[in-house]
């Protein structure tokens, strides 16, 4: 008897928890790649709690999801996620959607399904200000220079535009980078432009500059990944997105 009240409880418990995660649209981000996502102690208008206790989330992504979710009509719950780790989560329904700057490559919609774009960027290096390459203007300037890029992202592909740099072991977060950038291992980083603006208004010793990368667009637009199978919910969101 003890034994089926035990197994009665648990399925209770997990029928509670789907229900719970029904009325939830569970967003995944990095919260580290300001303007898109981002952490913060205090709670303001415009952030949401990280789930478990980690802080603030803000950020582009973050008013993204707050208005799929309001058009959604369910209650926004954002789960802090390492980048590697997002797409994972994803499929094995520990979140209902990544909304991180992620762009709906080829390569990527093998295993997730993508929205429509909610931004289009482009691609900048950041460097230092005081640098050799602070007034660099092509991609034949950049001889010599080490430049990396964040691991697992398309910027790793385009490193090699850059005539004659020598590029560098792939780091798995931006602010990594920077400091990577401030202390001179590197000479620069690839970035969306957003991203470099963002961190160069953050540190007075970098800039970025725009040496006409050639990329495609799926590679520098950015959209909402979902796991396969939903296209109702793929319309909803674009819909959502398209009256923004």
């Amino acid at each position: 008897m003890k034994r089926i009240i035990t197994v009665l409880l648990a399925m209770l418990m997990l029928l509670s928890a789907c229900a719970v995660a029904e009325g939830q649209f569970r967003v995944g981000m990095e919260c580290d790649y300001p303007p898109f996502n981002w952490t913060q102690v205090d709670e303001d208008d415009n952030s949401v709690p990280i789930d478990g206790g980690m802080g603030f989330a803000g950020g582009y992504d973050v008013e993204i999801a707050k208005r799929i979710a309001e058009g959604l009509g369910k209650e926004l719950v954002i789960k802090k996620i390492a980048w590697d780790g997002l797409i994972p989560a994803l499929n094995s329904d520990q979140i209902d959607a990544v909304i991180a700057g992620m762009s709906p490559t080829a390569e990527r919609k093998v295993t997730v399904d993508f929205t429509d774009a909610y931004y289009n960027s482009d691609l900048v290096v950041v460097v230092r200000a005081d640098g050799d390459f602070a007034n660099a203007q092509s991609l034949s300037d950049f001889a010599g220079a080490k430049i990396t890029a964040q691991l697992n992202t398309f910027h790793e592909t385009v490193v090699s535009q850059l005539e004659g740099v020598n590029q560098m072991p792939s780091m798995e977060t931006f602010p990594a980078m920077i400091t990577a950038l401030t202390s001179g291992a590197i000479d620069g980083y690839i970035s969306e432009r957003p991203g470099a603006v963002s961190a160069c208004a953050s540190n007075a010793d970098l800039t970025f500059v725009t040496p006409g990368f050639v990329a495609s667009e799926e590679d520098t637009s950015i959209a909402v990944a979902l796991k396969q199978g939903q296209p109702e919910l793929i319309d909803a969101i674009n819909e959502i997105l398209a009256s923004r």
